[in-house]
């Protein structure tokens, strides 16, 4: 079984932490980090994917190494990929520099391209080796791997309680449950993700934004240049066509700085929206939008990551349509008693068969609130 080198290790290490610094900007396409490396082990170049449609993380690596890439070793996250699109193939612009080997985190989840990259590689005589730090790179792009491989988007619903698991008080006030520093880390959440959802009910309610405010992000002033800045699309279920056009989201223009509104509904709406604002008329199950309809039409958008903040009708829902990956939590040490508003408004479960199994993946404190994040296991 062939062991890769410590060296190695570090390398991609690097590769995977220069990924991250793409989180904010480059959705659709996936994060990914790229380090090249001479002989003796010192970097000759390093890169990353920064934005959708620039070049990728193995280009910014060779143009900063340059003939330095001769002989070299290039580590990269993600296989090379092996097409054209909106910029040319990584993995022949690899050989073209004359690498010597190409160390690969983790394969192309798309199986219309997986493992043609490779290919070009071996058939040029470079030497490939996969499968180093594999969980780490997955870990960087979890939704891209989901539309990829199933069709559908990774779904994260957000959630804010009480210790009692309430969400509001029985007239529906909750604002703030939760403090500053908890909203805040929502933000970097938002940041990450390709769309936002919520519905009507939440919307009509609570009247929100639901947009990325970068400047609680802690950004550094290149990082928060309006040229990389990307907002979530803000996707709303209206099935029956409640929204009146005065709310914020629906009133804000179509700059960066605001993004855009896909409504869900049953029939087009006749209120002249603003021009950010596009409709898709969805199918329904009974009297309520199909979500997993919903769901395939996203993904054929190309969404992977979805970020959900909403009532506990359309989170119950989601929950019994077994369309939730991750659940976030924040609780705060506050007590609201029985009269509150529960986290999930579902049927009621008469068998502990019928009980939603979860896995604890993190649990850390958020200023004075728990943050407690779940994965659904599939049954």
């Amino acid at each position: 079984m062939f062991e890769f080198s410590l060296i190695d290790h570090q390398m991609m290490a690097l590769a995977i932490q220069l990924a991250k610094r793409g989180q904010y900007t480059t959705p659709p396409n996936p994060n990914v980090g790229c380090v090249i490396s001479n002989p003796a082990g010192k970097i000759v170049g390093q890169g990353w994917h920064q934005k959708a449609g620039t070049p990728h993380a193995e280009v910014h690596a060779l143009n900063q190494a340059g003939k330095l890439a001769l002989g070299a070793t290039a580590y990269v996250t993600l296989e090379p990929c092996s097409h054209f699109g909106r910029t040319p193939p990584c993995a022949e612009a690899l050989v073209k520099a004359g690498v010597r080997r190409v160390v690969i985190a983790m394969q192309d989840p798309n199986p219309v391209v997986s493992g043609n990259g490779i290919k070009i590689l071996k058939q040029a005589g470079i030497g490939v080796d996969t499968g180093l730090l594999q969980s780490a790179a997955e870990q960087l792009n979890l939704g891209f791997i989901k539309r990829m491989s199933e069709g559908l988007p990774r779904v994260t619903v957000k959630l804010a309680a009480s210790l009692d698991g309430k969400t509001a008080l029985k007239n529906g006030l909750s604002q703030w449950i939760t403090g500053a520093e908890a909203r805040q880390d929502v933000q970097r959440h938002r940041a990450k993700s390709c769309a936002i959802l919520s519905g009507s009910g939440t919307v009509i309610a609570d009247n929100p934004s639901l947009n990325v405010r970068y400047a609680e992000l802690g950004l550094s002033s290149d990082e928060l240049a309006l040229e990389n800045l990307r907002q979530p699309l803000r996707v709303i279920l209206d099935g029956r066509n409640q929204l009146p056009p005065n709310l914020n989201l629906l009133q804000q223009g179509s700059s960066q700085q605001a993004g855009d509104v896909l409504l869900i509904n049953g029939k087009k709406s006749a209120h002249p929206f603003a021009d950010h604002v596009n409709q898709w008329q969805g199918r329904f199950n009974g009297n309520k939008l199909d979500l997993k309809a919903v769901m395939g039409e996203l993904a054929s958008r190309q969404i992977n990551e979805i970020w959900v903040e909403a009532g506990a009708k359309l989170a119950g829902a989601l929950l019994q349509n077994n369309l939730i990956d991750e659940l976030i939590l924040y609780q705060a040490p506050k007590l609201i008693g029985g009269s509150g508003q529960n986290l999930f408004d579902t049927l009621p479960i008469e068998s502990m068969d019928e009980v939603h199994d979860l896995s604890w993946t993190d649990v850390r404190q958020v200023g004075k609130d728990l943050k407690m994040t779940a994965h659904f296991i599939r049954k």
